[in-house]
């Protein structure tokens, strides 16, 4: 009996002593089994190759430590476990949440005064407790260091008021890789890459897209140049932008960018093929487009790509405010939602678009794509709604249109794209067409026509307007990229966030940016079925357990007893 007691003691200590070993080694070694279908605790093949190329500390600050509504705790958590996985790849990875809500008040106003200087803005909320309801400043930020150098990573995706905050939240934590694992890689970068605006020929003026290039200039070293000015475009240069040309380019002109092409250059055609005048047709009360002579029909053309003469009208659309009556001296001013501004929400698996906001679009036209003598991937990244349809020219606009309700069965076109995303090698449209004169000219500079590009890619978007943010000239300011100045409703359109994530997709090579594409899977609770079916649910949760438990209690019971009696 005595060595019976001895074995179940001895077997007793050694199974918490193998506890024990299991929880020590759980402290050093983190791993976990990722069953879930979209494989969402599973970093992607670039991530972990980037995180094993590592050779210096990277220390990350999450700015997400306290007491929060169960949103941003499951956004806290899902950071953590994130980080976590970052950590299991290398061990160069350190991480720790600090919460800028704890001090004195002097304190707090301190840190949050800091943290406004570094460019860090809180999410103010309303959080219920026991003693009622108070505003708490939350930051769903993080602060990745790495060596002397620092980014800020913003864990929270801007989203439209109207979206449910359970999918915004959802769109979070899907791309909480990708931004964590981009902002490693671009401080890893010993150089900043080269990102172009062109100019001469009636673009955007740099106050127009001032806030875009503020953006980019945080990781890139961005320039204006002239073509006409150039023989040739530095492969050096990355991403070049082309952004609303209303003068006609030279052949010279397409000649250097299209050879940069041929050599891998990557392009952004911001392209309006029709011109359209909102201040001509304010003022006249109607207007007529009419095409631009760009002279690039032909070499978009030869790259896979038409813009069309037309203009694609949605009711998924941004306003305008029109007078509807007088007030005194005043004018009674009311919104109008105006066809030709189509928002566009994206409905792609694509990294550039994918969990996306609206996009607002400026009169812009319908893309056609077209078969290419070289195998080119052609990629629609934006497109109208269902509700749209188009106008060809010649026409003629007027707010006239507004007066009436819209008839749904006139949009019934479906969607229109209008932007394309071009990939793979791409034929030059110089191949044979250069003379003789022109080959003794580029023989002396010693220049190579190409008629072949190696792989490289562009973008293609029929609107000049996308980078376009509002801006006061007298001043020298500008609004932020996505806020239309008439709709006074706290909403920003995603424009910026495109154009990045574009430029970002241009001048990745190592497949970072494949993690936007993880798609986290929003399985939202059926409240109607669940009201509906309560009791049956309450009773299965908490009267069964009881149930089974007495049953056990009373077999182990009545099973001792017989052993026993016998």
């Amino acid at each position: 009996m005595k060595k019976n007691k001895r074995r179940s003691l001895l077997n007793y200590v050694l199974f918490l002593g193998v506890l024990l070993l299991l929880n020590i080694i759980g402290n050093y070694y983190y791993g976990r089994l990722d069953l879930t279908e979209e494989k969402r605790f599973t970093l992607t093949k670039a991530t972990k190759k980037l995180l094993k190329s590592l050779d210096n500390d990277v220390t990350v600050e999450i700015l997400l430590d306290g007491e929060f509504p169960a949103g941003f705790k499951r956004l806290q958590k899902a950071t953590k476990e994130i980080l976590q996985d970052f950590r299991s790849q290398s061990s160069y990875v350190h991480f720790y949440f600090n919460d800028p809500n704890v001090g004195s008040v002097k304190e707090i106003n301190e840190t949050r005064k800091a943290l406004a200087e570094r460019g860090i803005s809180p999410v103010r909320l309303m959080v219920k407790d026991k003693t009622g309801s108070s505003e708490k400043q939350i930051y769903p930020v993080a602060v990745v260091h790495y060596g002397t150098r620092a980014l800020i990573v913003n864990l929270l995706e801007n989203s439209n008021p109207s979206l449910n905050p359970e999918i915004a939240l959802n769109n979070s934590i899907s791309l909480l890789e990708y931004k964590l694992a981009s902002a490693i890689q671009k401080l890893k970068l010993r150089s900043k890459p080269n990102i172009v605006f062109v100019q001469g020929h009636g673009e955007l003026p740099p106050i127009a897209f001032q806030d875009l290039e503020k953006s980019l200039s945080v990781n890139a070293n961005v320039a204006i140049a002239n073509l006409d000015t150039m023989i040739t475009l530095p492969q050096q240069i990355d991403v070049v932008l082309i952004a609303k040309p209303q003068v006609a380019f030279s052949e010279k002109e397409k000649f250097v960018l299209d050879q940069y092409i041929m050599n891998g250059g990557k392009v952004i055609w911001m392209i309006d093929k029709l011109v359209v005048s909102l201040d001509s047709l304010g003022r006249n009360g109607k207007y007529v487009p009419y095409d631009y002579q760009l002279n690039l029909d032909d070499q978009l053309f030869k790259y896979g790509t038409r813009i069309k003469p037309n203009m694609v009208l949605d009711l998924e659309c941004a306003r305008i405010p029109l007078r509807v009556g007088q007030v005194g001296n005043a004018p009674q001013l009311d919104l109008f939602g105006w066809y030709y501004w189509p928002t566009i929400l994206p409905a792609g698996t694509h990294p550039i678009v994918k969990s996306l906001d609206r996009v607002w679009i400026r009169f812009g036209s319908t893309i056609d794509t077209i078969r290419t003598k070289t195998p080119i991937k052609k990629t629609i990244l934006l497109a109208s709604s269902k509700y749209s349809r188009t106008q060809f020219i010649p026409t003629e606009i007027s707010f006239e249109i507004l007066r009436y309700p819209p008839k749904p069965e006139k949009f019934n076109k479906g969607p229109q794209p209008m932007a394309v995303l071009l990939e793979g090698v791409f034929p030059s449209l110089y191949e044979d067409r250069v003379s003789q004169e022109m080959q003794q000219g580029l023989d002396s500079l010693k220049i190579k026509v190409k008629s072949r590009s190696v792989s490289t890619k562009m973008i293609v978007i029929s609107d000049g307007d996308l980078i376009r943010n509002e801006a006061d000239y007298r001043s020298n300011t500008s609004l932020p990229l996505g806020v239309n100045r008439f709709e006074k409703t706290g909403i920003t359109y995603a424009n910026k966030d495109f154009i990045l994530n574009a430029v970002e997709y241009l001048l990745e090579d190592k497949g970072i940016i494949s993690a936007r594409s993880k798609d986290v899977k929003l399985r939202l609770l059926d409240t109607v079925k669940a009201e509906k079916e309560k009791t049956k649910w309450q009773l299965f949760n908490i009267v069964l357990p009881l149930v089974l438990l007495l049953i056990g209690g009373f077999l182990f019971n009545y099973l001792r007893k017989r052993r026993y009696a016998r």
